[in-house]
């Protein structure tokens, strides 16, 4: 086993670390976090470095990378810019627009992304009542006599929702009974009839705000759809694992971040004429927030790397995304604990930190679901033949 990083990954962390010094101070993370969003410009600048363009396929105007150098990038913007950025979730949209989009769409979607560095679209997926459990989406399509479609229906906790000008959706096609599995995905303009929005307020995660959306009788076309028709669900299936990868590889970098602050707090804070550095309860803090960052990070390069090779990843992804989310979300409480009450106000940037982290243990998968995904593959793999 190799665990050094190429040439190229170095130079990758280098520019990346510069780039955050410049742009990610804390009076400007504290801006964006009240504005809910950050600048047209930075958005421009971080596409413009060639960030943005990571994962992109080539033939796209990208920069093609395998997805241990895209989780490096993912990691390490974190965990210098010291917060959570809408840039993965641009990523993933528009890598989900070329994979499954009409060469008409990815045109239209590149040319806007090109241009602005924000992708054209947010991805409406989660239901109130069909999170984890897919197969409980009401959000329901029919097709008319003059060859369009009516949608109807709620989508929840659509990131960005209200800032994109296109929503990509999926809907059951004719009939929203549970067991019917045929679905479409659908580009969707944001200010067609019918269709509606409600902000939505978070604990964490600030610089990108979420929200519901409303479907009442909207009028879809053929040419709306994203990928065929019946294969929405397959679709979303697809890129699932490489995003809840990606999601820990920014929980990471965020953890590390917490880290950084709370390992070198306990050299600088004395208590009873020395430093609590000194102290063995300090001692096991750090000891076990390194072991949870470690463990961490091997497995999710492990996961990546085996993606890489073309290996399948059905029970690691989950088995990763259970154990680190929550690992990294105890790494920030534990820098929290460390500050003692100076970690409980504003006056530090750990307690954004675990507010950030704690929605990474829901977004992509709960905890609870990864047992789920988890637990039945492992039963079967270890079954006695």
């Amino acid at each position: 086993m190799d665990f050094n990083l190429t040439d190229e990954q170095e130079l990758l962390i280098d520019s990346i670390k510069e780039f955050c010094e410049r742009n990610f101070d804390e009076q400007k993370i504290r801006e964006m976090y009240a504005n809910h969003g950050m600048s047209d410009e930075l958005i421009q600048a971080y596409l413009e470095a060639g960030f943005g363009l990571m994962g992109i396929p080539e033939e796209q105007g990208g920069i093609p990378c395998d997805l241990v150098t895209l989780g490096i990038l993912t990691e390490e913007f974190a965990h210098y810019s010291g917060c959570i950025t809408p840039f993965l979730n641009n990523t993933l949209a528009m890598r989900d627009l070329i994979d499954f989009g009409t060469p008409e769409q990815i045109e239209m979607g590149m040319a806007a992304y090109m241009e602005t560095g924000k992708p054209i679209m947010s991805l409406g997926f989660s239901e109130p009542a069909s999170g984890s459990d897919n197969m409980n989406m009401s959000c329901v399509t029919k097709k008319q006599a003059d060859g369009t479609y009516i949608l109807n229906g709620q989508k929840t906790w659509v990131t960005q929702g209200e800032v994109f000008p296109y929503v990509l959706v999926i809907a059951k096609d004719e009939d929203n009974a549970r067991e019917n599995r045929e679905m479409s995905m659908w580009l969707v303009p944001k200010e067609i009839d019918g269709l509606s929005t409600a902000p939505l307020q978070k604990i964490g995660q600030q610089i990108m705000p979420f929200c519901e959306m409303y479907f009442d009788d909207v009028v879809l076309t053929e040419d709306m759809r994203v990928g065929k028709q019946g294969e929405g669900f397959k679709n979303l299936m697809k890129n699932f694992e490489t995003e809840r990868c990606l999601i820990v590889a920014q929980s990471i970098g965020c953890a590390q971040a917490a880290m950084d602050d709370a390992a070198a707090y306990v050299n600088e804070r004395i208590t009873f004429g020395k430093p609590i550095a000194s102290y063995q309860l300090i001692q096991l803090k750090l000891a076990e927030m390194e072991i949870a960052l470690q463990n961490s990070r091997n497995m999710l390069y492990k996961t990546l790397w085996k993606m890489d090779n073309g290996q399948s990843v059905r029970i690691d992804s989950a088995l990763l995304k259970r154990y680190a989310c929550m690992e990294c979300t105890k790494v920030a409480s534990e820098a929290m604990q460390i500050y003692g009450g100076l970690g409980f106000t504003t006056e530090t940037r750990v307690g954004r930190m675990w507010s950030d982290l704690r929605g990474f243990q829901i977004a992509g998968g709960t905890d609870e679901i990864m047992v789920y995904i988890a637990g039945r593959q492992l039963a079967k793999q270890y079954a006695r033949k």
